[in-house]
């Protein structure tokens, strides 16, 4: 049927007129009509295969009309716009708008792995588990990627925008069908902040495919009527084009709103694509509807297969009749009505198949006043025709999954199945709620729920209207009551008009036993069938959590809209079981997908977190720093001329060592701990004794978790009897202070103290070197730098060129060092004043590398870097410090225990390569053998290394199996297919003694 010749909308004027719109798929050219979906307008135009199954690549096309389809998983756009696995179904139609078909090549209609469906009989269920293990995974691999998946992942950088915000409401009703519409409007005559959300492009749901009338005027009309009312209601936020995509704790929901994707990358200009809503609300009503079931029989996934209710909502709401030859196979009465509604479009060729053996008198009447041919009692036993449905092979129905072996040929280009109505209960289940099996309707309904949310209308199992109606007024009738608001006007239920027989009468036939096929479909996407299921019960595979990971059943794009309820019922027809006892999978979000892009939203780049510089950056550019990205972007190493980094690193190592260097330590945390308790409260969260440090005095510290595993180190100064700073890490710094108020908050609060993050407000300029007193000397002090008056670990608190100063003498290199802090404003000033004063002692900036290859050389610790999340103290040989402390401090009991006391743990050792000019591997693992075989145990791995330019030789840092007493020894480091040797030895790989920090 071409896209201008269509049935007529049921509800729009017999005149009404669209405008065309053009699109591309696969290449061709075809017009469609303004207020299309890409399903629709691909259906109005013939094109009956749209993509290709994930395994066997059997052709598909498209099956259902919203977020239940599992076929019509198309590639949109492409660049910048680029978009996989779109499903057809939910995409507006716009002009110019570019689709292809996935996993085809070189398309859907001709894709040469079409010939993998004739080995479905070798390629079972989890058939790659047994199969690909010799020789081994990697020989398969460089053959199963390239053909792997569904659509291709883009490969530039989007240029859509995305956006997060937060809302709060009194009632948040999801799902915009006749339940979720009177439920809005109770609620909002009432006085609620109401949000009123649905994922199609309009609100109306089922109705605006349907040929009812509610209040005497055609659905479509109902719902436009009512629409328009919530718009007036000012306290009321209409949100179609919004999927909500997951429940959580405490009444908080994600949804995810499509904000201008109907309009296509023509019309966004630079208009927000897509939106984040984190939506708090007091109460929930759930009315998502319910997905209709495909009836399993051979070959139920041909193209020209469809599900009843999507043939209805193609015809109904868009004027496209997808056959003219059809035949309707169900089980219950609703599907009924897609063959009333095709005859009243013109259609005259319509048969329909149910497997019950009678049906009312009512129904039987109007079947043969339209004339359509009826078979009671029948089951679709296979389907002729293989790119597309030809004809229905039907047998009588013998019971218990049987069919008669006489059949009957009925020639069609159409089947329309049904097999009853799924509850869309997937929010309510991440909500926590429980459900039950409803057997006069074969599906599962909710039954309780610990959060405040109702569930209505078709998701509560109240398939007709009326009671849909009815179930929406109550809901919200009750949530007003809930939160105590004032009851408005009742809302009478709408009058309904063609919708009596939508009350459903199943007689469950899950699949046909004796069919001489094993191609009888459950996953559409990923080829699962009844076989797969058997095949895994009689592996004794008899959880559905099992059989679901097992099978793939329900997974991937489908996430058991159309397969779930059908493979338990296969599952307990298997296990003799009823389908409540087999048990139901839980559902996790996003039910259906979400653009990765909405749930970044703008945090991309140098938004993805805040971006800290230093206050000096400007004179590090100057100096030709390159930059890092540390949480703070920070110089690494300062090349001159061609210098690379391995250059840069080892000439800034050189000049600390013999003269003096600077380098910008502003980053490293630092936290004001004070008040009359702060020694204690110190004591107690510290490994070793910082309650005994006198005033103008610094030690080095460990910091433990609860479970007594090191988190962070640093250098702690007494400023006063009821003062300290404390040093953290830089990147740890945020959650240190956290912690400590966290513990005086929650666990001490009867300790006088107050904790204080005052990193940013202190800039430092570290100066380190056996010439770094003659260069602070130079500059005007009121502090006395002699080594007798200033020895090391020693803080000073003074004036330094005229400003306020803090100066630590600590060091990470291993060299006499001053560690200048003055307040942040006079950072870039204090940098190039010591630049100039250290000029004539050839001072030069140093940058991390080479601060981390003069700490390995010193075998100084880097927690996180050279312990793993099970370190403790114990590991790096601080067991007498521990025993000395009396008082108890966080994670101590932990470290009593013998786990954390044994000599099999992996300790902290210095390392050197057996081969001075070969480097060690970082993170490669200590064996025992030369030639291990795959895979072995490993004994531990290396940390920290480098080529040590005072040494002359790769030297690096490792935890160890039982380190400690393994010093000499030569050990085999395993990476990347290759073994080196290195020796065991102290961690002080230069200056052992320390003899150099006290010049």
């Amino acid at each position: 049927m071409k896209p201008l010749d269509r049935a007529p909308v049921f509800g729009s004027p017999a005149n009404a007129r669209r405008r065309t719109v053009k699109f591309t798929f696969d290449g061709r050219l075809y017009e469609g009509l303004e207020g299309d979906t890409l399903a629709a307008a691909l259906l109005a135009n013939g094109v009956d295969i749209v993509g290709r199954s994930f395994k066997l690549h059997r052709p598909r096309g498209i099956m259902g009309s919203h977020v239940e389809e599992p076929n019509g998983l198309l590639q949109l756009e492409s660049g910048q716009f680029d978009e996989p696995n779109v499903r057809a179904t939910m995409t507006p139609l716009y002009p110019d708008l570019r689709a292809a078909s996935q996993n085809s090549w070189p398309n859907a209609r001709h894709d040469v792995l079409g010939v993998m469906d004739r080995f479905a009989k070798v390629l079972p269920a989890s058939f790659y588990y047994k199969s690909m293990m010799w020789p081994n995974w990697h020989f398969y691999e460089r053959f199963v990627r390239p053909i792997a998946g569904l659509g291709k992942a883009p490969t530039l950088p989007d240029a859509q925008k995305y956006q997060k915000r937060n809302v709060h409401c009194d009632v948040l009703i999801v799902g915009g069908g006749p339940a979720g519409l009177v439920a809005a409007l109770v609620a909002g005559n009432a006085g609620l902040r109401v949000i009123l959300t649905d994922d199609r492009e309009q609100f109306g749901g089922t109705l605006l495919g349907e040929r009812f009338k509610l209040d005497g005027v055609p659905a479509p009309h109902w719902v436009e009527n009512s629409v328009a009312e919530l718009k007036q209601m000012p306290n009321v936020q209409l949100m179609p084009r919004t999927t909500v995509s997951g429940y959580y704790e405490n009444n908080v929901l994600a949804a995810a709103e499509r904000v201008s994707n109907h309009l296509g990358p023509g019309g966004q200009n630079g208009r927000l694509r897509e939106r984040l809503w984190r939506i708090r609300t007091s109460a929930v009503i759930l009315a998502t509807g319910s997905i209709e079931r495909p009836l399993v029989f051979a070959n139920n996934d041909r193209p020209g297969i469809m599900l009843a209710s999507a043939v209805r909502m193609y015809v109904n709401r868009f004027g496209v009749v997808p056959g003219s030859r059809v035949v309707v196979a169900t089980n219950n009465d609703d599907a009924y009505r897609t063959a009333f509604d095709l005859h009243s479009v013109g259609l005259k060729q319509l048969t329909i198949v149910d497997t019950r053996g009678r049906v009312s008198d009512d129904l039987l009447r109007e079947l043969q006043v339209r004339g359509i041919k009826h078979y009671a009692g029948y089951g679709i036993s296979d389907i002729k025709g293989k790119r597309k449905v030809t004809a229905v092979k039907i047998a009588r129905h013998l019971g218990d999954g049987t069919l008669s072996t006489e059949e009957i040929t009925v020639d069609c280009d159409l089947v329309a199945m049904s097999s009853g109505w799924t509850p869309t209960i997937h929010l309510y289940s991440q909500a926590g709620g429980t459900l039950q099996y409803k057997e006069g309707l074969a599906c599962l309904v909710p039954v309780a729920c610990s959060q405040s949310v109702r569930v209505v209308g078709a998701a509560n199992g109240a398939f007709a209207l009326v009671n849909c109606l009815e179930e929406g007024i109550q809901a919200a009738e009750a949530t007003v009551s809930q939160l105590g608001v004032a009851p408005a006007t009742k809302l009478t239920v709408p009058r309904t008009h063609g919708a009596e027989r939508e009350t459903l009468r199943i007689e469950p036939f899950w699949y046909t036993q004796t069919s001489r096929s094993d191609k009888q479909w459950l996953d559409f996407q990923y080829d699962v069938k009844v076989s797969d299921v058997e095949l895994a019960m009689r592996e004794n595979f008899v959880s559905v959590e099992h059989v679901k990971r097992y099978t793939t059943g329900g997974m991937s794009v489908d996430q058991g809209k159309s397969s779930n309820f059908n493979i338990l019922a296969v599952m307990a027809e298997l296990s003799g079981q009823p389908i409540v006892k087999v048990g139901t999978t839980r559902f996790r979000p996003p039910y259906q997908p979400v653009t990765i892009g909405t749930f970044a939203g703008s945090t991309v780049g140098q938004m993805y977190a805040p971006w800290q510089t230093l206050h000096a950056q400007v004179s590090h550019a100057a100096s030709n720093a390159h930059f890092g990205d540390y949480g703070w972007r920070r110089p690494e190493y300062y090349p001159r001329g061609n210098e690379d980094v391995v250059a840069a690193t080892r000439r800034e190592v050189f000049a600390v060592r013999s003269g003096v260097g600077m380098f910008d330590g502003s980053p490293l945390g630092k936290i004001e701990v004070k008040g009359p308790d702060a020694a204690t409260f110190l004591n107690r969260v510290y490994v070793n004794n910082l309650a005994n440090l006198k005033p103008g005095f610094a030690r080095y510290a460990v910091l433990t978790n609860e479970n007594g595993v090191m988190i962070d180190d640093g250098v702690v100064v007494r400023l006063a009897d009821d003062h300290y700073l404390v040093h953290a890490t830089s990147g740890a710094v945020s959650r240190v202070f956290l912690m400590l108020e966290e513990y005086l908050q929650c666990e001490w609060p009867d300790l006088r103290v107050f904790v204080n993050n005052v990193t940013t407000q202190w800039a430092n300029v570290t100066v380190s070197g056996p010439k770094s007193r003659d260069v602070v000397q130079r500059i005007e002090s009121d502090i006395d730098f002699s080594a007798e008056s200033f020895p090391h670990m020693h803080f000073r608190t003074g004036t330094f060129a005229g400003v306020p100063a803090r100066i630590l003498r600590a060091s990470f290199t291993g060299e006499v060092t001053y560690e200048i802090s003055v307040l942040s404003r006079y950072s870039k000033s204090l940098w190039d004043l010591i630049a100039r004063e250290g000029e004539s002692f050839g001072i030069a900036p140093y940058g991390i590398e080479a601060l981390e290859v003069m700490r390995t050389e010193k075998g100084y610790l880097h927690v996180g870097a050279d312990t793993d999340g099970n370190s403790n103290p114990h590991d790096i040989g601080w067991a007498k410090i521990i025993e000395k402390k009396a008082d108890d401090f966080i994670g101590r009991r932990s470290m009593q225990r013998p786990v954390d006391k044994g000599s099999d743990r992996l300790e902290l050792v210095g390392l050197e390569s057996v081969d001075p000019k070969a480097p060690l591997p970082v993170g490669g693992h200590f064996v025992d053998d030369l030639n291990p075989k795959m895979p072995t145990a490993s004994k531990g791995y290396v940390t920290s290394a480098c080529i040590s330019p005072m040494l002359n030789k790769a030297i690096g840092l490792g935890i160890l199996r039982n380190g400690a007493s393994r010093m000499g020894e030569v050990v085999n480091i395993y990476a990347k297919g290759k073994l080196t040797t290195a020796r065991v030895v102290p961690t002080a790989h230069f200056d052992p003694k320390g003899e150099r920090l006290n010049g």
